[in-house]
């Protein structure tokens, strides 16, 4: 378990520092290691400690603090792995329970990049959100050079078949979306402040994320639309060779058709046939079944069907 002080930047400091209650704190605690000092932090709230039952990311407002947890997609592997975290806060602080160390790198990380003229709970609380969706960006980014590359494929011919490989971003996408959704949802039920724990001018710190957020969930909506258009150009470009080659088989039927004429009548077993016993005949319908293949791809060259 680890302990901070939010001053300038976050100091390390001692659960006795946090008790007397001079400035507000963050402290990250393994689920264990909340049960047995949860008591201390005097929040008035027992809540689930089971992170595997953990299936969104919310907030609840209590009568003396708030609750929630966090769901927070890996980046590594979006619909597959997630990286989940309880919490309880008041106006004193706010305590992230986690099993994994998740929470810790991200703390970490505010503690070794951010030094602030006015700290305040409020403006830890952004710097973590802000730092879940750190990497959101170039992401959705790579997704859009990834798409643009397939649609340059598509334009020259080079997908013979659709790549199921846009299903698994089309599915990201839903859950980036939704996972979009809930953080919104959170930062509003931080600026709505119902319990007053936060400071009035402070709550601009959750309207910038909200609107940070919003910004992410316009760009996954752009790509789910951009999506459908490939898949609406994929199935054209499929749909176009396949009538390619229905074409080109009609047009060796079309063309064998009068051949298979000849060599059926030639077939018969008939005494008095035409040429029957003429010594041209045989090279004559040579003849006649190369002019029957050169006149029908002239007429189709002509008719654009080649």
């Amino acid at each position: 378990m680890t302990y901070y002080l939010i001053r300038e930047m976050l100091e390390e400091c001692t659960p006795e520092e946090i008790q007397k209650g001079t400035w507000q704190f963050a402290a990250v605690l393994k689920p264990e290691e909340y049960k047995n000092v949860r008591d201390s932090f005097n929040m008035g709230i027992d809540m689930d400690l089971n992170l595997n039952r953990i299936t969104d990311t919310k907030a609840v407002v209590n009568y003396d603090s708030l609750t929630g947890t966090f769901n927070i997609p890996d980046h590594e592997c979006f619909s597959e792995h997630k990286n989940k975290v309880a919490f309880a806060l008041d106006e004193k602080g706010i305590v992230l329970i986690d099993a994994s160390d998740y929470s810790e790198r991200i703390v970490r990380q505010i503690q070794q990049s951010r030094r602030w003229k006015l700290p305040s709970l409020e403006r830890f609380i952004y710097d973590f959100l802000e730092e879940t969706i750190h990497n959101d960006l170039p992401l959705l980014e790579s997704i859009e050079e990834e798409l643009s590359t397939m649609e340059d494929m598509i334009m020259k011919g080079d997908i013979n078949e659709y790549p199921m490989s846009l299903n698994d971003i089309r599915s990201d996408l839903l859950d980036m979306h939704k996972h979009y959704e809930h953080l919104i949802d959170v930062a509003r039920e931080f600026e709505e402040n119902e319990n007053q724990f936060f400071h009035e001018d402070n709550l601009r710190y959750f309207r910038l994320f909200s609107e940070r957020v919003e910004r992410l969930q316009d760009t996954v909506t752009q790509l789910r639309e951009y999506i459908s258009q490939l898949r609406d150009l994929i199935a054209g470009e499929l749909s176009i060779k396949q009538n390619k080659i229905m074409t080109l088989l009609t047009v060796i039927t079309a063309i064998f058709m009068p051949l298979t004429l000849i060599a059926g009548w030639y077939g018969m077993n008939f005494v008095n046939m035409p040429e029957l016993y003429w010594p041209w005949g045989y090279p004559a319908v040579i003849v006649v079944s190369i002019l029957i293949v050169i006149v029908s791809l002239i007429w189709f060259k002509k008719k654009k069907w080649l």
